[in-house]
């Protein structure tokens, strides 16, 4: 019995049909068919790029106006593509863009949008560059921004601490170390430690910025271009210094982002030390400072608790800006020359990164404005747990000649009876400190109260209001 044969068929299947019908407009003259589901999952970037539009359209602006004097294009379709550009910008930023995955990133949102609005003239506008030098542009562009925010920022925290301090001069509070206390110092020398941090933080920003602000347009894909184009006219145009100087570096570069997110970390750290201070000073056994309601919550069982959330909040995004800058560092380490895929994942840490600190940086400043001063409860602490006792040894020798060792020691036995008779020390008597030493005077004493002990540490950078700063 013969078989039937098998009737054949030349239609494609339907979903090979419709996948070859969605093959990628930038390469489909290669490729037959378009992506997978999970391909254009994974591939896409417009849910978080979709931040750069307007470093994008900027950067496109700048590069149109340079084809267009050079002659790479016509005036006149220079200027239908700015004018659509600039159309696309308030769709953008009025709410009426659809952005969509299937055309992956930002850049080719934007490109198929103006190619719908003005039709193929659209394409021109890719001339002489790359998506490698136009997203280096792009994210240049935005960590560029992004450190003025906040070196903004960092100058109104600079100046909420350092009024706090003036208002604080004279404020006497412990100093510590190992969080035992240490010395008396003032609340303005403490405010103003942070200050100093601040003011490095400020130099790393600016040094930051003017290390990245160089223009990769035009280094096209890796190797430049062939088209006349005029790379200092972009740089100019878009605020640069100069175009960058090797189109393989300019493409697989991401030290700038590298840098800004190794700034945000010590930036935050500095932050999360201050918040842990203000945690302890918002504590019942300290009381040095209170908070209003504007930060801090309440408990849900416990009506009495007031929590210093913002500044606890504050100190755990610090391990969080850690891990974003984890996280480039990761991607970047085995990348061989030019550009890689993986390069796409920088963008989400930085952004995260530069929003964290901007809101962490707020809060702090916020906090420092609001905090009212305990100055009862600081100098009682600043008067306990011997903290004149350095003072006492300070004496001995400028008075005495006593090697400071010595004079350490003759201390160490003074805090010994004072602690035996469960005293301060300039409540211990003559009698006492003649019995250990009886060259001491009653001179001594002028020594032993906390705000003496202030004023004597005027050297330059002391806690000492007449010291130098």
């Amino acid at each position: 019995m013969k078989k039937k044969a098998s009737k054949k068929t030349t239609a494609k299947p339907a979903a090979q049909k419709a996948s070859k019908q969605a093959s990628n407009k930038m390469w489909g003259g290669h490729f037959d068919y378009g992506p997978s589901e999970i391909m254009v999952k994974i591939n896409a970037s417009i849910d978080f790029d979709k931040k750069l539009y307007k470093q994008d359209i900027a950067g496109s602006l700048a590069h149109c106006r340079m084809l267009g004097k050079q002659k790479i294009i016509k005036q006149p379709e220079a200027e239908k593509i700015i004018e659509g550009l600039k159309k696309i910008e308030q769709e953008i930023e009025s709410g009426k863009f659809v952005f969509r995955q299937d055309l992956e990133d930002i850049h080719m949102n934007i490109e198929n949008r103006l190619k719908e609005i003005i039709g193929d003239v659209a394409g021109k506008l890719h001339t002489g560059r790359s998506r490698n030098d136009q997203v280096a542009l792009d994210f240049r562009l935005y960590v560029r921004d992004t450190i003025t925010v906040v070196l903004k920022e960092l100058g109104a925290l600079r100046i909420a601490l350092s009024k706090k301090a003036l208002e604080n001069t004279n404020t006497i509070m412990p100093g510590f170390t190992h969080l035992q206390v240490a010395q008396p110092i003032t609340f303005a020398h403490h405010l103003n430690a942070y200050v100093e941090m601040i003011l490095r933080d400020i130099t790393r920003f600016e040094d930051c910025f003017e290390r990245l602000n160089e223009c990769p347009l035009g280094a096209a894909a890796l190797a430049g271009t062939s088209y006349p184009i005029d790379r200092h006219m972009v740089a100019k145009e878009l605020g640069f210094k100069a175009p960058t100087r090797n189109s393989l570096d300019t493409v697989s570069d991401r030290d700038f982002a590298l840098e800004f997110m190794s700034c945000c970390n010590i930036l935050a750290i500095h932050l999360s030390r201050f918040s842990e201070e203000i945690v302890i000073w918002c504590s019942q056994p300290f009381s040095f400072v209170k908070l209003s309601d504007k930060f801090t919550t309440g408990s849900s069982i416990m009506p009495q608790k007031r929590n210093p959330d913002a500044a606890e909040l504050v100190r755990a995004k610090t391990g969080r800006i850690l891990g974003d800058l984890t996280t480039l560092s990761v991607v970047m380490k085995g990348l061989p020359l030019a550009y890689s895929k993986d390069m796409q994942e920088d963008k989400e840490p930085t952004f995260d990164a530069a929003e964290n600190i901007i809101l962490c940086i707020k809060a702090v400043t916020g906090m420092v404005g609001d905090m009212q001063v305990n100055k009862d409860n600081m100098r009682k602490l600043a008067a306990s747990g011997y903290s004149t006792a350095t003072d006492i040894a300070d004496w001995l020798v400028q008075n005495l000649g006593m090697a400071f060792r010595d004079a350490h020691h003759v201390t160490g036995r003074c805090v010994k009876i004072a602690e035996a008779k469960k005293c301060r020390l300039d409540e211990l008597s003559l009698k006492d400190l003649q019995s250990i030493e009886k060259r001491i005077t009653k001179d001594i004493f002028g020594v032993l109260s906390v705000e003496n002990s202030v004023k004597s540490r005027r050297s330059f950078g002391g806690t000492s209001p007449e010291a130098k700063k």
